[in-house]
Parts: C-alpha cells; structure tokens; sequence
C-alpha cells in the first residue's frame, strides 16, 4: 500500500489539505498527517485539524509521497522547519515523490529541487527573480520527474487525483473521481 506524509503547519490552507487526505484515503493510500508540533493546527479560515501524528515522530520513516499543502502562514512555517527540509531532501534524493501546491513549492524551490524544471504556484509563491531557473507555469497541475506542484484551493482536487493516478494508477484514479460527481 502507498504511504503518504501530509505535514500541517499553522495557518495551512484547509481545502488543500483536506482535500489531498480526503482523496488519498478514498483511493486506499495510506495518509499519515504530522503536526510540527504536539498541538492541534489552526488552518488559514479558522478550522481546526487534529494531526495523526508529530514531525518528530515520523521524521526517520519512509513514504512513497510526501505532499505539501500550501497556505500562509502555514507554507511559511513548513519552509521554515528544519526538520521538514531533511525529510523533503531525503525523498527527492532517494526519487521518491514530493508534491506540494498554492504557496508551498516555495519550499521545493528554496531547497533547489525545481533548478531546472517546469513548475506550478499560487501566483506570486515563486519568485522569478529569487529562483530564475524554474520553468514557471499556469497549468493547474505540473509533474516534472519526482515533483508536482499545483496552484491553490481550486486545483486541489485535480492535484489530488493525480498524487492518485501517480501512486496508484489511472484506473484507481478514474474510479475514485467517478464518485465525486465532478463534472465533466
């Protein structure tokens, strides 16, 4: 079974992280959420997620995916933690996934992972000036090599199911959003 980290931080985009938890489980994936901390987040509009789990305590095990929901402050305060640049580092270097959307690619680029590769944000998350030799792109969903990146609330679920698609196939991914009565 596919195992994915979602580490929440304060002030995280709610959409985006439920939504990615909401849509991996229903695809059978494993979805382990970790708190920078032992206290409950407080998301960006106010909702209260319960962690699964700490940073701390996850930090050494091994996931097929790690995803970023974005958000501010809260993709601010996963760039900021240490402890989450060794675990995203970790899981590029081994050529594993990482998949991060709305302002959280700033992490993936601040770690250097995006040198060279197209990449998606919320408008104004990657700065062209700080990081030039990303291939910034509009799409709502971009996967180059290892990475994805994705743009923000209203691409969650198209970002979602393809973190489905990636870990678990096309026809897992069809079969989960044919349940959604997502238009088509």
């Amino acid at each position: 079974m596919a195992r994915v980290l979602v580490p929440l931080a304060q002030g995280c985009e709610e959409v985006e992280a439920v939504t990615i938890i909401d849509l991996l489980r229903r695809a059978g994936i494993e979805v382990v959420t970790a708190g920078l901390d032992a206290t409950p987040v407080q998301a960006s509009r106010g909702t209260v997620l319960v962690p699964d789990t700490t940073l701390d305590a996850v930090a050494e095990d091994t996931f097929d995916m790690v995803a970023l929901p974005g958000g501010q402050p809260g993709a601010n305060n996963l760039n900021a933690d240490p402890r989450l640049a060794a675990i995203v580092s970790r899981q590029a270097t081994q050529g594993r996934w990482c998949a991060a959307i709305c302002a959280a690619p700033l992490m993936l680029a601040d770690l250097g992972l995006l040198d060279g590769r197209q990449a998606t944000s919320f408008p104004g998350a990657l700065d062209t000036a700080k990081h030039p030799e990303i291939r910034l792109s509009e799409d709502a969903v971009v996967t180059d090599g290892n990475l994805v990146t994705s743009r923000g609330p209203g691409t969650a679920m198209d970002f979602a199911l393809q973190l489905i698609e990636l870990l678990v196939g096309r026809e897992r991914r069809d079969e989960v959003e044919s349940k959604l009565m997502r238009p088509r």
